[in-house]
């Protein structure tokens, strides 16, 4: 029993100490401390505590040494995975991937966190918050398709665009976003196949009648005819007069050069 009121009086220690190195921004020192405390906490069976000392340890290494936030974040997330709280070990994958993202620049293991998190809050969407659970998870799985169109895995961005824009669709709060989801899984229809591009803005605008008056599909209607015609002036009137009242993000701009850049005689790679 003594021993374990020893153990219990590290802990405090630890904590103590690390929450002082954080006020003095020493924060490599404030992870390995609250590190030193998560280990403690696991040999008193306080898995709870232990996973908590990670996270705190990750987000003071976050500031100094983003690959050990992510040790800690994964040595939290096994504990959480462990004791069932899926929920919370998907929000620590997210903080991983954002890591991943701007910090040590690999695109490839941002995305399989991404792909983790959502894969965890599907696993949840049985309970009470399925809108919120759902809306989770449709978050992730964008940001993997986003990135996956930019590796040029175009088909897996448009199974996912399409499986996100399905689930939307019907919801009265999401289905104003459906539109977004499905002119992407066109456009990267769109890249690899100007007739692959056709057939799904068909069958886009069957399955959301509302589609087909947005200004997504209609630039999609002109952009087919531009490159059936190989009339790259038409083609750049057309995203022009889109971006003069939509301005275009960095990943549509992108895929629409790409595009762009299949019609014969394209001339400086700009769009404007």
């Amino acid at each position: 029993f003594r021993g374990n009121t020893r153990v219990e009086e590290a802990c405090e220690m630890y904590t103590r100490a690390a929450n002082m190195f954080k006020i003095a921004k020493n924060w490599s020192a404030a992870g390995n401390a609250f590190c030193q405390a998560a280990k403690l906490h696991m040999q008193l069976q306080s898995k709870h505590d232990s996973a908590t000392s990670f996270v705190d340890a990750g987000n003071a290494y976050k500031k100094a040494d983003p690959q050990e936030a992510i040790n800690c974040l994964n040595a939290a997330i096994d504990i959480y995975t462990d004791m069932g709280r899926f929920t919370i070990a998907a929000k620590h994958h997210i903080t991983i991937a954002e890591i991943y993202e701007a910090e040590l620049v690999d695109i490839e293991k941002a995305i399989a966190h991404y792909e983790q998190a959502a894969d965890y809050y599907k696993g949840e969407e049985s309970n009470r918050q399925v809108v919120v659970v759902k809306d989770s998870a449709n978050k992730c799985l964008l940001k993997v398709a986003a990135y996956a169109a930019q590796l040029e895995q175009y088909q897996k961005a448009i199974e996912i665009y399409e499986q996100v824009g399905t689930n939307t669709m019907d919801n009265p709060l999401l289905k104003y976003s459906a539109k977004e989801y499905f002119f992407k899984a066109a456009l990267c229809h769109f890249i690899v196949d100007e007739l692959n591009a056709k057939l799904a803005l068909e069958k886009y605008e069957e399955m959301f009648p509302a589609f087909t008056d947005s200004r997504e599909c209609k630039l999609l209607k002109k952009l087919l005819e531009a490159h059936e015609e190989q009339n790259c002036e038409a083609y750049t009137e057309a995203v022009k007069e889109f971006d003069s009242i939509s301005r275009l993000d960095q990943w549509l701009t992108t895929m629409l050069l790409r595009i762009k850049k299949s019609i014969q005689g394209e001339g400086d790679g700009d769009l404007k």
